[in-house]
């Protein structure tokens, strides 16, 4: 019994930012019924290769990066553009603490799915909207897409190659940060609102925009701006303020050196052999080596270069240099204290075999988040939703599919 099993959320969302916030949901026990589209389901469950595959190698065509985002949840088939669809979705409400959607503005109101609609059958209810740009402002109409957020909310303007560099210019997050964070505060903001409900009695409908998140996410760089008027620029893997705290390349491999001090960066060069650069007045120190990092940076990246990855970090570690590895996922996976924090969970899939997934990485002593179930097959909890939550009986759910309302 998770923190939240007596909670249950209808999600209508798909791909990335509403999955995350209901799987998150789902880990700390909520009871998901993730709503999909008869025959075709969540877009992401095409989005491969890689698919998960059975003991004997075949595809089963559950894409990866629909695994990524869906354990521990039901799936229910509901072409809700249909009247009887519609139907099953108010029914389910109803029975329902959260609604969750990711629809474009307006959409779900030519349904009667929007948030006043169905708050008449559940006057209590949580609603909460996940779109680009949120449900007001000149950009609300437009689809919303992480890349395109993580360029307009500033994010790539500080992160990338210094320009003028060798690959210089605007970078991505190797992830989806923008959806991946709008799920995190969604998920805070669906808790809020239920505790709110549970002492007032009182619903309420949450409103919330990729933008609005990737702009807030940018922290510190954001009050450096506000406080200088200059906006801040991209320094690639290196430092403004600090020299050396930047990736170098060794003989076999990337580190992390993140040199704080005077007395950390003399470790660090003693540890490479070259001592006589602590003395330097050009070098000696950090104001002195952001001046001169241009003529510093060089010398010292031909110095990393002699010795291999591991060396390099063994004797770091052992000066008290902080550093580390930039590992590709195989490493990450085989990393001892990822190991040890158990990271990875493999669960029984109907495929015969089992998913690899992601653990959730909160650890509680008394409420701990859980992993239970694979992400579930395209419809497979249809009829028992239906009639467990429902009480629908065999023949109408049978006439519901010979329509292919489900």
């Amino acid at each position: 019994m998770g923190a939240l099993s007596h909670i249950r959320v209808l999600d209508l969302t798909r791909v990335l930012a509403g999955p995350w916030c209901a799987q998150t949901l789902a880990d700390f026990g909520a009871d998901v019924i993730k709503i999909e589209r008869p025959e075709v389901g969540d877009d992401t469950r095409h989005w491969g290769p890689p698919y998960l595959r059975t003991p004997e190698g075949t595809d089963t065509r559950e894409a990866a990066y629909y695994l990524a985002a869906n354990r521990n949840k039901r799936s229910v088939t509901v072409d809700i553009g249909s009247p009887e669809g519609q139907q099953i979705i108010r029914e389910l409400a109803a029975q329902s603490d959260v609604v969750l959607e990711n629809y474009k503005v307006g959409q779900l109101k030519k349904y009667g799915l929007d948030y006043e609609s169905l708050k008449q059958v559940k006057p209590d209810l949580i609603y909460c909207s996940v779109t680009g740009f949120g449900q007001t402002g000149p950009y609300a109409s437009r689809a919303g897409y992480d890349f395109i957020v993580q360029g307009i909310g500033g994010f790539m303007s500080i992160t990338g190659e210094r320009d003028g560099q060798p690959g210089g210019g605007p970078q991505k997050a190797g992830v989806a940060i923008a959806d991946l964070m709008t799920g995190m505060y969604s998920t805070i903001a669906v808790l809020t609102a239920l505790t709110h409900r549970d002492r007032t009695g009182e619903g309420q409908y949450i409103d919330m925009a990729l933008l609005d998140v990737q702009v807030a996410m940018l922290a510190n760089m954001n009050t450096n701006y506000l406080a200088s008027g200059q906006p801040p620029v991209r320094w690639g893997n290196a430092h403004p303020n600090i020299v050396p705290y930047q990736t170098f390349q060794t003989s076999d491999g990337w580190i992390i050196v993140a040199v704080g001090n005077d007395g950390q960066f003399r470790k660090f060069v003693d540890v490479g052999g070259r001592p006589e650069l602590a003395d330097d007045e050009r070098f000696a120190t950090n104001p002195a080596r952001v001046r001169n990092r241009d003529i510093l940076v060089p010398i010292l990246a031909e110095m990393v270069r002699l010795q291999g990855k591991q060396q390099w970090i063994a004797a770091l570690e052992a000066a008290g240099v902080p550093c580390g590895p930039i590992n590709d996922l195989n490493e990450v996976f085989e990393n001892e204290q990822v190991v040890a924090r158990g990271m990875q969970v493999d669960l029984p899939h109907p495929s015969g075999g089992t998913v690899k997934l992601v653990r959730n990485p909160i650890k509680m002593t008394g409420t701990p988040p859980r992993a239970l179930s694979h992400p579930p097959l395209l419809g497979e909890h249809t009829e028992h939703v239906l009639h467990d939550v429902l009480g629908y009986d065999a023949e109408k759910i049978a006439g519901l599919r010979g329509k292919s309302v489900i």
